[in-house]
């Protein structure tokens, strides 16, 4: 939980190491993910790598409670199942009824839970001042009111329903044009292919969504009043677009996606390694 939030931040506590890629070039290679937790745990303790934890769980409660009252409050109408090519129409219209039902839910659930997340990742960012500014989740509420208002509560909201939308749309919409159209009904395996094919375009949205993800948690700590949200350590952004824009700038849309394999950035190279 931790490992992964502080490798989206970009803190690099330890230095690069010397490996070869597959081409048996020499290349510097970041700490992987369970470096970085050993380093946690030799800083902090074990309890150390559970910070935000509290507020995390919540979150998803309030998330899995809030879907399912959604859910019940305004149920899905049930359609009769298309596959066939003739059913074209008829078909991508219960996939666009389906996925316009799953929008409203995630993104209900989003706005219920993203307080509690806003506090999981400020309890969790403190690793890297060594800060107390927010420990308990209620005393951190109290803190986040009156220093920010209700709309503290809400920082980084935007990119994260956005993501969550544009996930859902293309991955639904993608899986059914695959189905309907790139595999044939004729074909033995077909059914098993259909089975798989929203799972993969799953993971494949995922990876092109993370940006979202990434800008979303960064604005939830940005000018906060805690170091790692702050100059010099980090500028402090004016808006989710702005930070859209730094990142990219950067090359750094997509940091912390990786956790084995990390390839340490071009002026992280304080040696030749040739």
């Amino acid at each position: 939980l931790l490992t992964g939030f502080l490798l989206q931040v970009g803190h690099e506590p330890l230095p690069p190491t010397v490996g070869r890629n597959v081409l048996g070039r020499k290349v510097l290679y970041l700490p992987g993910f369970f470096t970085y937790a050993r380093h946690i745990v030799k800083v902090d303790g074990k309890r150390g790598l559970f910070r935000g934890l509290t507020p995390r769980l919540i979150s998803s409660t309030l998330s899995t409670i809030t879907r399912g009252s959604v859910k019940k409050a305004f149920p899905l109408e049930d359609m009769e199942h298309v596959s066939n090519k003739d059913d074209v129409k008829t078909s991508l219209r219960k996939v666009v009824k389906e996925t316009s039902h799953e929008m409203m839910m995630q993104c209900v659930s989003r706005v219920v839970s993203h307080p509690l997340h806003v506090i999981s990742m400020r309890c969790m960012v403190q690793f890297i001042g060594r800060e107390v500014k927010y420990s308990g989740v209620f005393s951190s509420i109290g803190r986040i009111f009156k220093e920010e208002g209700i709309l503290g509560f809400f920082v980084g909201l935007v990119p994260h329903i956005l993501g969550d939308v544009i996930f859902l749309w293309c991955c639904n919409l993608l899986a059914h044009f695959i189905n309907t159209y790139a595999v044939d009904d004729n074909f033995s395996q077909a059914s098993v292919i259909r089975s798989y094919t929203k799972f993969v375009m799953g993971i494949a949205m995922s990876m092109l969504t993370y940006p979202f993800l990434l800008v979303g948690d960064l604005m939830a700590v940005n000018n906060c009043g805690l170091r790692a949200g702050l100059p010099p350590y980090a500028p402090a952004f004016s808006s989710w677009i702005h930070c859209w824009r730094y990142l990219s700038a950067q090359g750094q849309l997509f940091r912390g996606s990786s956790l084995l394999f990390r390839r340490a950035p071009v002026q992280a190279a304080c040696f030749p390694i040739d």
